[in-house]
């Protein structure tokens, strides 16, 4: 039976009375309000990571935007950001456009709110979910935004919005069609919330802050999160004082065991906060039953969403991923042009030196050869849905910007250029940092670090001719002609070419931009995002995985 007949026609007399005793909850405790619809998000919302970190902040160019997001109580690290300088100034020429003058003030709503601390919660989904919205934040329709008229109230309501009471009174809210999530501010509004005693507020509020401490806490060792510091394998704060020797595995054990803990913890914490909410409620024990078994399952409280039903040895090889990730971007963000080579050229050091000595300088205690030989143990291992590898080396190769380009929904910043894809070493590969490859950058690539391995590549097939090692000069010709095939796609680029002997189109085409606005060649603008930027090089070729948007 729906919700709606279930709530209507069976079970009104549990929570009749709550609607009649109890005020709504707006105006008694602040005002729920809708935010920015962009009309175009593709033209107006990025991820975080694709901005300069000096552009991104209030009264800056791009501004955390709360635009809903999946499932998730208490707390979230909003990843995307809009662009709000001048005030929205460009969404609202454009909503202009589409709606005629002054059209954008149906789009652009609630902006006397925008920058306020509040709440917030994803207008769609199956279980009504909300979580703090921090300062500096603009919402959006798609995330509504309740401001408290009391800024002491935030913990509270929170507690009190993702109890299993407000799940189930606000399903007796919404309309029939809604059922299957659609948490709209009529109804959000209309929750009845009774007034708390001093203590019951308190209770309510403290077990509602340590959810979202907890959660905020885990997620500092996300690297996609805003709130990311450093891996979870190199957190000082997660280990105790005196463990800094541990081994690599036994770091990995504790980890594994301190999440299970932590989230058993944050379960408990849930369920003592429905108690209290049942007390705050006046409902009888036998009315609880009656709730629980109405409303069914819901949505458990984890701690790494992103992990969630993956085994512990997933997690585990998860864990060791992510600090090769980590300290990968670390070497690449480090290099003052942004391009590490895999192999020796122009006078660089390669991928692989770089990263044993960032890893030693992450861990100043350790044997760094005892770690990257227990690191390598660990990728040997045979893992469901993680590549098994032999060798760092070979990870760097055939995994990582694969994976970073799923870690970073894909929208990577960290493009690896290579003369061939799928696995296997190619000839030719180096890691590019998207915020510093710019048109210079794009030439250094090509007339500095690739010229000097096609150079190294022909005097080596060369000599190996000279000297009739056969084989060798072969594996150094193929070499050089998988070079040379990459230098030739990348001029294309380069240039801005659309090239019809190869069916490929090497030009940014940013679709909001007129022909006349477009790059020649390679000058991408930051702004347009990675999509429209790294397009040219996935359709010419040049990435090492094949499909990356």
């Amino acid at each position: 039976m729906p919700w709606e007949s279930r709530l209507a026609y069976r079970h009104v007399d549990l929570v009749g009375h709550i609607f009649t005793d109890a005020p709504p909850l707006e105006p008694t405790w602040g005002a729920a309000r809708v935010g920015l619809q962009t009309s175009n998000d593709s033209r107006f919302v990025r991820k975080w990571w694709e901005v300069l970190p000096c552009r991104l902040g209030w009264d800056l160019d791009w501004v955390p935007f709360a635009k809903g997001g999946s499932f998730s109580r208490f707390y979230q690290s909003f990843e995307l950001v809009v662009l709000w300088r001048d005030s929205g100034a460009e969404i609202k020429r454009y909503n202009n456009r589409i709606y005629g003058k002054g059209g954008w003030s149906r789009q652009v709503r609630s902006e006397d709110s925008y920058g306020q601390a509040g709440l917030t919660w994803p207008r769609a989904g199956g279980v009504f979910n909300v979580r703090w919205l921090p300062s500096g934040h603009i919402f959006a329709d798609k995330g509504p935004g309740f401001f408290p008229s009391v800024r002491s109230s935030e913990a509270f309501l929170a507690g009190v919005l993702n109890s299993l009471v407000a799940d189930f009174l606000i399903r007796g809210l919404v309309s029939r069609r809604a059922m299957g999530g659609r948490w709209e501010l009529g109804a959000v509004k209309r929750i009845p919330l009774p007034l708390p005693t001093p203590a019951q507020k308190e209770r309510i509020g403290k077990l509602a802050t340590a959810i979202r401490d907890s959660k905020a806490s885990w997620d500092r060792g996300n690297e996609a999160s805003g709130s990311f510091k450093m891996p979870w394998l190199a957190r000082r704060d997660l280990f105790s004082t005196g463990d800094s020797d541990w081994s690599l595995g036994e770091r990995l054990r504790y980890l594994i065991a301190f999440e299970i803990s932590a989230e058993r913890h944050i379960r408990e914490l849930l369920t003592t906060l429905n108690k209290q909410v049942y007390r705050l409620y006046g409902l009888s024990e036998t009315t609880q039953c009656l709730i629980e078994e109405i409303v069914g399952d819901r949505p458990s409280e984890v701690l790494w969403a992103q992990m969630d039903r993956k085994s512990a040895e997933q997690k585990r090889m998860e864990h060791v991923w992510r600090l090769l990730s980590y300290v990968t971007k670390r070497v690449v963000e480090a290099d003052e042009d942004g391009i590490v080579p895999f192999i020796p050229v122009s006078g660089e050091a390669p991928l692989i030196d770089r990263f044993h000595q960032e890893l030693a300088t992450l861990f100043p205690e350790h044997d760094v050869n005892q770690i990257e030989v227990e690191i390598t143990n660990e990728l040997k291992r045979k893992v469901k849905g993680y590549r098994r590898v032999t060798s760092i080396g070979e990870w760097f190769e055939d995994v990582f910007f694969q994976y970073h380009v799923s870690l970073y929904k894909k929208r990577p910043i960290l493009w690896n250029v290579a003369s061939s894809q799928g696995r296997g070493t190619p000839a030719f590969s180096a890691l590019v940092h998207y915020h510093k490859f710019d048109r210079d950058r794009f030439g250094k690539l090509r007339g500095s670090y690739l010229y000097d391995a096609i150079r190294n590549f022909r005097r080596e097939a060369a000599l190996a001719a000279r000297e009739g090692r056969t084989e060798e000069r072969q594996e150094w010709q193929a070499r050089l002609e998988e070079a040379e095939e990459l230098d030739r796609r990348l001029r294309w680029i380069q240039e801005g070419q659309n090239a019809p002997q190869a069916d490929v189109d090497c030009r940014i085409l940013t679709p909001w931009k007129t022909e006349g606005e477009r790059p020649k060649g390679w000058d991408p603008d930051l702004d347009d995002g990675v999509a429209v930027n790294i397009a040219p090089l996935e359709r010419a070729g040049v990435l090492r995985i094949a499909k990356v948007l």
